[in-house]
């Protein structure tokens, strides 16, 4: 085991803040790009559904694999770097490769071609993201350090959602780039560069323990059939920790039902508030992006850490929930054709559902790995990051293919100038409904979540007499 206790040097939180930065930024990345599929290169609905669906499948079904060798891999640099390191290289090289679309080789060259790279990238994410995660699970043992850790990490990562967005603006300004797919291959490239040298911090900077002694599964080929038995158990054992059983469902909830309507914001904004004049449009879609992560940067992740530290981690994130939702319903009024600005008021309330989620989140994940280890006597950070990550992944691969389902519903077409009536109210209730009913069903799977501060120091004492007395003996 290697947590360390109590107070963690700020330079680790950031070392550990700017991998959070690339984490983030790839999929911020690819939001905005997955426009161009639709506007631009004629990705009909089912495509982009498939293509959302497909690889986060892949993703979500890799991830224990990768748990279960992160945390019994032997090695004089660790359980999790090397891991680290390969999927950063990984993620930026095909990341850059990925968004290589030529419109002259056609609608199904395309798909098969970005379906084999999106394949490819996502096996990367896994190599990094498992280990990486489990990193800061495993980085204290303190109940509040824990979300100080995850607070500076999210507040670090979510100025690729203030970034990201401005993508929009370059892609579309006729000026620099004579169309968006000729600009999404360019910035594709700038990205999948830049965010693989943030990646890669983490590995270069954050220490771990040598674990080439450690009495771990092993790991050779001749023993690979044992070791996925390994995977299905520790998959199954984790999903018996009852606190943990919910937050991996309220996580699923919120951020899901967010992501299948995520898309639609441009959608909104160009054809409901701009009659379908994307030019006129102008900043708009970036300003709705960009302002509400400022919103969770600034706002929501300071505001949302003190309240933890006030009326602890569950009441602190049905709180926050529930602000969101009066964000959701502020939506439906405020998206006022000919007066665009108004949104703007909205988002702050917006942004407490995303903003608060993995702050929280992650810190509470942190606190039911102590019970797993008190329960179990293995150290498993690995193991339970990735079944979390992949109950978020598989949720955004459901996500993915609702989006696409959505769209061919509701009868939104992407080669029309405007879009029926039927089409634009379709949006807009989806996009207010949907994330609201996932966040209320939420809301009420967490009601029943016992980890307190007190119960989370209880077992963290349990834990160190454990320590302890194995030392004297």
């Amino acid at each position: 085991m290697s947590t360390v206790s109590k107070k963690v040097p700020f330079g680790q939180k950031i070392a550990f803040g700017i991998g959070m930065l690339a984490n983030q930024m790839f999929p911020a990345a690819m939001g905005i790009f997955m426009v161009v599929l639709v506007q631009d290169l004629g990705f009909p609905g089912w495509m982009w559904g498939v293509i959302f669906f497909a690889p986060r499948l892949f993703d979500s079904i890799t991830d224990p694999i990768m748990g279960f060798i992160s945390d019994n891999t032997k090695s004089k640099w660790g359980r999790r770097r090397q891991y680290v390191l390969l999927g950063a290289i990984i993620m930026g090289i095909s990341f850059s490769i990925l968004w290589q679309l030529q419109r002259e080789n056609g609608v199904d060259y395309n798909f098969t071609y970005f379906m084999i790279w999106s394949f490819v990238f996502y096996l990367g994410l896994t190599i990094f993201s498992v280990p990486y995660v489990a990193m800061g699970y495993e980085m204290s043992d303190d109940f509040h350090e824990r979300t100080n850790i995850m607070a500076v990490a999210q507040w670090i990562g979510q100025w690729a959602w203030v970034i990201a967005p401005w993508f929009w603006v370059i892609m579309y300004e006729p000026e620099w780039f004579e169309s968006a797919d000729v600009a999404t291959r360019t910035i594709a490239v700038w990205v999948g560069v830049i965010c693989m040298i943030f990646a890669m911090v983490p590995a270069i900077f954050i220490k771990s323990k040598s674990t080439v002694n450690e009495d771990y599964a092993p790991l050779n080929v001749k023993n690979i059939g044992s070791s996925f038995n390994g995977i299905i158990d520790g998959f199954v054992e984790a999903f018996k920790n009852k606190p943990f059983r919910k937050l991996c469902i309220a996580t699923f909830l919120v951020f899901n039902a967010f992501n299948t309507v995520a898309a639609f914001t441009f959608f909104i904004v160009v054809y409901y508030l701009f009659s379908g004049d994307a030019a006129a449009a102008g900043l708009w879609p970036t300003l709705f992006g960009s302002v509400g992560a400022l919103s969770t940067t600034f706002l929501v992740i300071p505001i949302v850490t003190r309240m933890s530290k006030v009326m602890g981690k569950k009441r602190a994130f049905l709180a926050s929930q529930s602000i969101s939702i009066v964000g959701y319903l502020m939506l439906w009024f405020l998206f006022i054709p000919g007066k665009p600005y108004m949104f703007i008021f909205a988002l702050p309330f917006f942004a407490f559902g995303i903003g608060s989620l993995f702050t929280l989140m992650m810190s509470m994940t942190a606190d039911v790995i102590d019970l797993d280890e008190l329960n179990t006597g293995l150290r498993r950070e690995g193991v339970f990051g990735a079944i979390y990550w992949w109950m978020v992944k598989f949720g955004f691969a459901i996500a993915g293919l609702l989006s696409g389902l959505i769209l061919s519903i509701i009868g939104f077409d992407a080669d029309a100038a405007s879009q029926t009536d039927g089409a634009i109210t379709g949006l807009r209730l989806f996009f207010s409904g949907l994330p609201i009913l996932g966040t209320l069903i939420a809301i009420l799977v967490m009601r029943g979540y016992d980890m307190t501060e007190e119960r989370a120091q209880e077992i963290s004492a349990e834990l160190e007499k454990r320590k302890q007395n194995i030392v004297i003996k």
